[in-house]
């Protein structure tokens, strides 16, 4: 093998070995942002920016959308979704940024509003069963 396919192959691999964060460093660096640069067309924190990063924590689904429109690639490919199952729900809440937090929830609302709805409604018509029965008998009885 020529030393160039060596090389190629060894860039190649220490890709494939780098951790997620240090993808998307490379994909900022590659284009010409800064981490200021990145979060204000992105509209994270700087401080979000870095700790992503670092690997200091996994990025949110719209966090990763916002920082590939940006970088213009899908970094939601990057996203393992085969370790869950399609009937599990995970839910995991690390707030370190109140302000990622609100933006995150409102997404949350904004998408799944129908279902929150839902589960609000269910939850409200069993705590007032007793309540909504007697009104319906009453009403049926002419009361």
């Amino acid at each position: 093998m020529t030393s160039i396919c060596q090389v190629i192959i060894r860039l190649q691999l220490a890709h494939l070995h780098m951790e997620f964060g240090s993808k998307i460093k490379e994909l900022r660096i590659c284009s010409n942002y800064s981490q200021k640069e990145l979060a204000e067309k992105t509209g994270l924190t700087i401080r979000t920016i870095q700790r992503i990063e670092n690997n200091e924590v996994k990025p949110s689904l719209h966090s990763l959308k916002l920082i590939g429109e940006v970088l213009k690639t899908n970094l939601l490919e990057d996203v393992k979704t085969a370790e869950a199952k399609p009937y599990e729900f995970n839910f995991t809440v690390n707030i370190t940024n109140m302000n990622q937090f609100l933006i995150d929830l409102k997404s949350l609302v904004k998408n799944h509003w129908k279902t929150i709805f839902l589960i609000v409604l269910v939850i409200w018509l069993f705590s007032n069963y007793t309540d909504i029965k007697t009104g319906i008998m009453d009403a049926w009885s002419g009361k």
